[in-house]
């Protein structure tokens, strides 16, 4: 059973994706220590609230997690986590952790924020993380700004609100999804298997 840990970067309430994460076959940790970071066999980025905030909380973490990516192991973000992944937001000023190129922008004044409830996705970059997953599938969104990539092909799959955005990325073993998986039902728990699955091989 492979380990997961979920970073504790006192941003938003991870229980939900602890659960989550469980019934999908993986043993959880909660925390915010490198070295059990390090001995993980994947990792998942949450997040709520504002990228300036969050990205001085997880600063310790930085060089740690770099180093956690570079060693090939699979890491996912959620929502504001996905976001974290990015080097900037316009949402105040803050680096990010620069593990995908591009910025995270505010959604147009002419649609209502937060984007809030469901929607549903198109595939546009295949990988494992999208298995059994189509373009009916639908998730759940909380967020009023989204990111945009330098390489189209980091986007695996899009969403539109007033707009096309990226919804879920995925560059090697470095995957995010902007929507909450652990509070999407069944098609949340599909994506969580498959990344459960990938960590297997």
């Amino acid at each position: 059973m492979p380990l997961v840990s979920i970073i504790d970067y006192k941003v938003g309430n991870i229980f939900s994706m602890e659960n989550a994460l469980k019934k999908v076959g993986f043993r959880v940790e909660v925390n915010s220590e490198s070295d059990k970071i390090l001995q993980s066999d994947a990792v998942v980025l949450p997040g709520v609230g504002n990228f300036r905030v969050a990205s001085q909380k997880l600063a310790p973490l930085k060089i740690v997690l770099n180093d956690y990516v570079h060693s090939g192991r699979l890491l996912l973000g959620s929502c504001l986590g996905m976001q974290l992944l990015f080097q900037n937001s316009e949402e105040g000023v803050g680096e990010g952790l620069n593990l995908i190129e591009g910025c995270v922008k505010k959604f147009n004044s002419n649609v209502k924020t937060p984007h809030m409830g469901w929607n549903n996705i198109k595939i546009e970059n295949y990988n494992e993380l999208l298995d059994g997953l189509s373009e009916n599938s639908y998730f759940y969104f909380v967020h009023s700004y989204y990111p945009l990539l330098k390489n189209g092909d980091d986007v695996a799959a899009s969403t539109i609100y007033g707009e096309k955005f990226a919804s879920i990325v995925s560059k090697n073993n470095i995957h995010g999804c902007q929507f909450h998986p652990e509070k999407s039902g069944k098609t949340g728990l599909r994506l969580l298997e498959n990344f459960a699955r990938m960590t297997r091989k």
